[in-house]
């Protein structure tokens, strides 16, 4: 019987080896690729802009649990936005926070600061350029405090909405501007939320602006489904927090400089508080003069005898 013949592999027949070295991965940021353009080219030449806005939120030592709740309730409203360690409210605050926001790379500034256990004053800053305004916030409440039925997702971008009040004064146009690039959260945020489901309200009355949070409620059942763009029958429901804003002053630059308004109706509540003391104090001192014609007029004006009042003794 013939011998199986071995099968010899010859070098022709063997699959050819690519040497060729695959290129490597490039690294990836919070921004994207690392070889990637940061904006994209446009039709005219140009980059698309892209918002980069970080807030740095912040407040003065001493600050009393309500005041900080409110803070609170206002970083959980940014996701946007960073929160730092309390800053001692000194002359200097302003370029110690200056560096603070340099330091963790933000653009803007919101600084709560609490003066004598009483007041709460609110500075917006864009940093280190300004321009800046002081606050002085009134009206206080915060999310815990109403229990109000709202609710909405966090970190989800609100539709800011503003009165027309705002376009008529040029002070009331730089508020707007700061205000909007303030609490407006990028697109394109890793923490923020792809859609809009609230509503941030901010209206002018009596030269105070007043800021108020509303959820948008769509209904959810079958029956009820509407196609997109019928607005009447979403409704709003608030969620919180409420608070005032009482411009003081606004500046050129971050947390000082040249000042660019000043709001001739402000009056500062320790002004308030001593008006209210000297009122209590007339007060006081009119009681005090009323027993002494009481008793001058008794004394010059005294009463005749009483020919009864001896009659009972026996």
């Amino acid at each position: 019987m013939a011998k199986k013949r071995k099968h010899v592999e010859s070098e022709d027949q063997e699959a050819p080896v690519d040497n060729k070295v695959a290129p490597p991965r490039p690294k990836r940021t919070l921004l994207g690729w690392k070889d990637k353009p940061v904006g994209e080219p446009r039709s005219d030449g140009g980059e698309v802009f892209r918002n980069k806005e970080k807030v740095l939120v912040t407040c003065s030592r001493r600050i009393i649990f309500r005041y900080r709740h409110l803070m609170l309730n206002v970083v959980s409203l940014l996701p946007h936005c960073k929160k730092d360690n309390k800053v001692e409210s000194k002359e200097s605050k302003g370029a110690t926070l200056n560096e603070l926001v340099e330091l963790r790379n933000c653009s803007s500034c919101l600084f709560f600061e609490c003066r004598k256990a009483k007041d709460l004053y609110l500075w917006m800053s864009k940093c280190p350029n300004g321009p800046s305004v002081k606050f002085l916030v009134n009206a206080v409440h915060t999310m815990e405090e109403l229990k109000l039925t709202g609710n909405h997702l966090k970190g989800s971008r609100p539709l800011l909405t503003f009165s027309s009040n705002f376009d008529g004064k040029p002070h009331w146009k730089l508020l707007k501007e700061i205000i909007s690039q303030i609490f407006g959260i990028p697109k394109d945020h890793r923490k923020a939320k792809p859609y809009y489901d609230h509503v941030f309200v901010f209206s002018i009355l009596d030269d105070h602006i007043w800021f108020r949070n509303y959820q948008i409620s769509v209904p959810h059942n079958e029956s009820e489904k509407f196609d997109r763009g019928g607005l009447e029958k979403m409704t709003l429901v608030e969620v919180g927090p409420r608070f005032c804003l009482n411009p003081i002053k606004i500046f050129a630059g971050s947390f000082g400089g040249p000042t660019l308004y000043d709001n001739p109706f402000y009056v500062s509540p320790n002004q308030i508080r001593a008006l209210e003391k000297k009122n209590k104090a007339g007060k006081y001192a009119k009681k005090v003069k009323a027993k002494t014609r009481r008793k001058m007029h008794e004394m010059s004006n005294p009463l005749e005898p009483d020919e009864f009042a001896d009659l009972w003794k026996d």
